[in-house]
């Protein structure tokens, strides 16, 4: 669900038409509707109100302060996996004791900084970290609260490259690997367990390896119940679906209520940490046709947006959904690559696409981009990032302004 919606031929985000934003801030820009924001986060805390728990937004999805900032006004708590991204959420206003701390290089510095503004817990990845985690703890005289990111071996069936729960990945530890270290923390003064978590990877579209990781978690966290382990939460991760294209993936409240089903008697509070499917449909890249191209049996349509603005295409041969800005119902279609102005071949945002008549100087919306679009993003090919917008209602802010040539050589050390 999202409100990006045509009214009388133009395409809207909420109430604001698109062209004229446009017009008024440029392109490309992303655009972002905090209505839908704030609805995908209410519906998450609807599925879970049957048992204790806590939505912790993923700050990686998309960073941009002004949209932490409604995160905090609406009660979330968030998931970062680094110390910039602890600043951004401290300077949004949030609370580092609703924040949790993910990643498998967690560095020396960030450890002391989350100690020092005292986080709700590490998710502890390895053996090595948990014992760095400790002398940190142990030489600024303080407690570190710690769950230990266990992988249950389940193929979530989701793009390799965005798979992270089965023991061929480098995140996390396997369960009985996981068992000893729990098991190990009893020497470790400074470490308090906290809990147990689990991630199986990200645009996760069918329930069954959610159950199946379920069902394991559950196994395991009756283990350690019973070996006298203290626990207090189960972070369950993220990695619920959206519809890029044709994907029907299950509901946020039928996704909720497995999750509290499988878990309500275990005396825990969940903690789920979701990114894309807050922000993924919350979000479009606009750009404008700036050219078309044949070459022999092949057409070209050119915009101004390119891999270093939206490099998901690229990285991942993701689809996005073409939308005109001026609604073309019933016109005539054409078979395109669009792609973008960057030296690379692999700069596209979609191959072999039926997509409606453009001309240049029109718009298309690249819908579903609110989640790692502007926090994939670069400068490469020197080309200054885009603005960001916020939609409320009948109005926008420009949350991120345009860069500038001069942005791109700020901070390099001068010769002259």
């Amino acid at each position: 669900m999202h409100y990006f919606q045509y009214q009388a031929g133009e395409l809207y985000c909420e109430e604001v038409p698109l062209a004229r934003i446009a017009q008024e801030v440029g392109t490309p820009v992303y655009v972002y509707s905090e209505r839908t924001l704030e609805r995908h986060v209410r519906v998450f805390d609807e599925a879970l109100q049957s048992v204790p728990h806590l939505i912790c937004y993923a700050v990686k999805a998309n960073s941009n302060i002004n949209i932490l900032r409604r995160f905090v006004a609406w009660g979330t708590g968030f998931d970062i996996v680094s110390g910039g991204e602890l600043f951004r959420v401290l300077r949004a206003g949030g609370s580092a004791e609703k924040v949790i701390f993910a990643g498998v290089g967690k560095t020396s510095d960030e450890i002391r900084y989350a100690l020092d503004t005292n986080i709700l817990f590490f998710n502890v990845e390895s053996s090595a970290e948990l014992e760095l985690i400790h002398s940190i703890a142990r030489d600024g005289g303080k407690k570190a609260r710690i769950s230990i990111r266990a992988n249950p071996d389940v193929d979530p069936r989701t793009h390799p490259y965005i798979s992270t729960g089965m023991q061929k990945h480098k995140f996390g530890v396997s369960l009985p690997e996981a068992r000893a270290l729990y098991r190990n923390t009893r020497g470790l003064s400074n470490v308090e367990v906290v809990g147990v978590q689990c991630h199986l990877g990200s645009q996760i579209t069918e329930m069954g390896p959610f159950e199946e990781a379920l069902a394991s978690l559950r196994q395991f966290i009756l283990e350690l119940k019973s070996d006298d382990v203290a626990l207090k939460y189960l972070d369950f991760g993220g990695g619920l679906g959206i519809s890029y294209s044709t994907e029907e993936p299950p509901s946020p409240a039928v996704y909720g209520e497995t999750v509290a089903r499988a878990t309500k008697d275990l005396g825990l509070t969940i903690v789920l940490e979701p990114g894309r499917v807050i922000a993924g449909n919350a979000g479009i890249l606009l750009a404008r046709v700036l050219l078309k191209k044949n070459q022999g049996t092949k057409k070209f349509l050119i915009v101004d947006s390119g891999m270093n603005d939206l490099i998901r295409p690229a990285l991942y041969g993701s689809h996005h959904q073409l939308w005109p800005v001026r609604e073309q119902a019933g016109k005539q279609l054409e078979t395109v690559d669009v792609v973008g102005p960057v030296c690379e071949s692999a700069d596209f945002i979609a191959k072999d696409r039926e997509v409606a008549l453009l001309e240049p100087g029109e718009l298309l919306a690249i819908m579903s981009a609110g989640a790692y679009g502007f926090s994939l993003s670069s400068n490469y090919n020197s080309r200054p990032r885009v603005a960001e917008v916020l939609v409320t209602g009948k109005t926008y802010q420009v949350i991120r302004r345009r860069e500038t040539y001069e942005d791109l050589v700020r901070l390099e050390e001068s010769q002259n």
